[in-house]
């Protein structure tokens, strides 16, 4: 299975939260999922308490000041 860099999870979960934490409209709803869904991806999974599991699960070995894929 192809695991994708340990920063990219972090940042999808640390999103989630954020959105999760929040309502709006249509565009909100429409963004939550892109990143519900991004992170069942980026996991192997099929629904978000899973994806968010694995993903935490994922995030302790990520290197914290390893931002080499966060080029601007």
């Amino acid at each position: 299975m192809l695991m994708t860099h340990p920063v990219v999870p972090k940042d999808r979960v640390e999103q989630y939260e954020a959105l999760h934490a929040e309502s709006g409209g249509e565009e909100y709803r429409r963004h939550l999922d892109g990143v519900s869904s991004t992170l069942c991806v980026f996991t192997g999974t099929r629904d978000i308490d899973s994806a968010l599991m694995a993903a935490r699960h994922q995030i302790p070995v990520a290197h914290r000041a390893d931002n080499s894929l966060l080029t601007s």
